[in-house]
């Protein structure tokens, strides 16, 4: 059942008219359309987005009356309109935008609302039984669509002009999985938002003409800031789709009425839509480009679209900072430099460290460190992860970088143990706290390899007791507690596996000795 939310027509909403990416547009283009979704046909132009933001502000204002400053909202669904209304609310309304990774169980979800501790979570019917086994641990939460639901309420709630709001206040957290494998809210303030669609509008070459086709989750930067926010502050036409699936998305790509310019895409949905049997690059002459992010990038991939006449652009970026470093949108750049994730984004600036602390030379790997409007404040309530990532104002990527002749920076490897499978950062310190969570098992090491498919997959090396469990065991038992992704693909028996005197996993020879199988 869900809760009666009251709203008073007299009350006043606070919002924000700088840095905001839709009161302007709404003024100077209220007619033009702004948002398609592929999946209902509904759209919306500027003018009735702005209205619908409005709404929303001043019902979130309501719902969240009397709670602490800067409240959080959670938002668990696929891509739709209405998630991005509710974003953009939040930031009027002085509120922060958490959207939910709808790809993990109750028990990881719990987790991260444990964290947050919003004051309303919003949600999808589609996860309506996810929102029931959370239970207790769930806050005040309502359905976005349906009788009674936030849909429903937005659209008789009053509008009120928006008000200013500090630049340096919070309207985002993005969670993201630290080293420890424990989920952190990467906050971002509205000046980092705003300055992180700058960086992707000038390196992306986003104007009022473009049209961006986004089937990236909204819980990831890529999709929310990167290609959502930055699309609209500039005025063209953002189309966006539930999920991705090869031949729906090629048939948007190639749907003259559309006229898809600009495409974000990880590595394996690059390949997927390549090998799809409605592959056919004729159609999709307004594409500029596929820009590529989230994993490492093949040189051959890289080529195979050059051939058909469509540029891979490849770039680096995180929550922490939006986008770092990404190639130009030309064809002879991309293929001069095949891997490369391109040059430092405008508003920001990037060293490349050594373990000295000084910077290396051209050619020599350092980590990567960046700087600038774009980079997080911190992490929220973990003030000595925040303490540990910063040098002063440089925030530490723990990524490794290599400057080649001529600027451009390439990706070679990270220092962190994480691995990226299908475009999700995977950490395997949570998986290996769960797997050595059965009583069956004794010690375990968890790494990723190299997979045709998925870019990379996860190995499990475990050290089983006399009563060793077996590898379907292994699987069940991760599939009752982990995402799909996050769970291991092979499972390899061990009889020890080799540590350092610490008692740290050697990775390195697990590597070597099991990467061929």
């Amino acid at each position: 059942m869900q809760p009666e939310l009251k709203i008073e027509a007299d009350m006043k909403a606070v919002g924000l008219e700088t840095n905001d990416p839709l009161i302007y547009r709404a003024k100077v283009s209220p007619h033009r359309e702004a948002v398609f979704e592929v999946a209902t046909g509904r759209s919306e132009t500027y003018a009735t987005m702005d209205d619908a933001v409005a709404r929303a502000a001043v019902l979130l204002a309501r719902v969240t009356a009397g709670l602490p400053s800067s409240p959080r909202v959670a938002f668990l669904g696929r891509n739709s309109i209405e998630q991005m209304i509710v974003c953009l609310a939040c930031q009027r309304a002085g509120q922060v935008f958490v959207p939910l990774n709808w790809r993990l169980g109750a028990a990881e979800l719990g987790q991260i609302i444990a964290d947050c501790d919003p004051g309303l979570l919003l949600y999808d019917a589609e996860f309506g039984s996810v929102i029931r086994d959370l239970g207790g641990s769930s806050p005040r939460s309502v359905v976005v669509e349906g009788q009674g639901g936030w849909m429903e309420m937005r659209a008789t709630a009053p509008r009120a002009e928006p008000a200013p709001i500090e630049a340096d206040a919070p309207c985002i957290m993005l969670y993201t999985s630290g080293t420890t494998g424990t989920p952190k809210g990467v906050i971002i303030t509205r000046r980092n938002a705003f300055a992180s669609a700058i960086n992707f509008a000038l390196v992306g070459e986003v104007t009022s003409r473009s049209v961006a086709l986004c089937d990236l989750p909204f819980f990831h930067t890529i999709g929310l800031i990167a290609i959502g926010r930055t699309t609209l502050m500039m005025g063209g036409r953002l189309v966006i789709s539930d999920r991705f699936v090869p031949e729906r998305t090629l048939s948007v790509l190639g749907d003259p009425a559309l006229g898809v310019t600009h495409y974000f895409a990880v590595p394996q949905m690059a390949a997927a839509l390549r090998n799809a049997p409605a592959w056919n690059p004729a159609a999709l002459k307004a594409l500029q480009a596929i820009f590529i992010g989230g994993a490492p990038l093949s040189p051959v991939l890289i080529e195979t679209f050059l051939e058909d006449g469509i540029p891979l652009v490849n770039g680096y970026g995180m929550s922490e900072a939006g986008t770092a470093i990404h190639m130009p949108l030309d064809r002879d750049a991309v293929a001069r430099h095949p891997g490369s994730v391109g040059f430092p984004a405008p508003l920001l600036s990037v060293r490349l460290v050594g373990e000295d602390g000084e910077d290396v030379a051209d050619g020599e790997v350092g980590e990567i460190w960046v700087k600038g409007p774009s980079v997080t404040p911190g992490y929220w309530n973990k003030p000595g992860e925040t303490a540990r990532a910063f040098v002063g104002e440089w925030y530490r990527t723990g990524d490794l970088g290599r400057r080649a002749e001529g600027g451009v920076i390439h990706v070679p490897d990270r220092l962190k143990d994480m691995y990226i499978s299908g475009g999700e950062n995977v950490f395997p310190a949570e998986i290996e706290a769960v797997i050595g969570g059965n009583p069956k098992v004794r010690d375990v090491a968890v790494l990723g390899l190299p997979d045709p498919k998925w870019g990379e997959c996860g190995v499990a090396f475990i050290v089983a007791h006399a009563d060793a469990p077996s590898v379907e065991e292994i699987h069940e038992h991760c599939a009752e507690r982990l995402a799909s992704y996050k769970r291991p693909a092979r499972i390899v028996f061990l009889d020890q596996i080799p540590r350092t005197a610490s008692g740290k996993a050697q990775k390195h020879i697990l590597r070597q000795t099991h990467a061929a199988r």
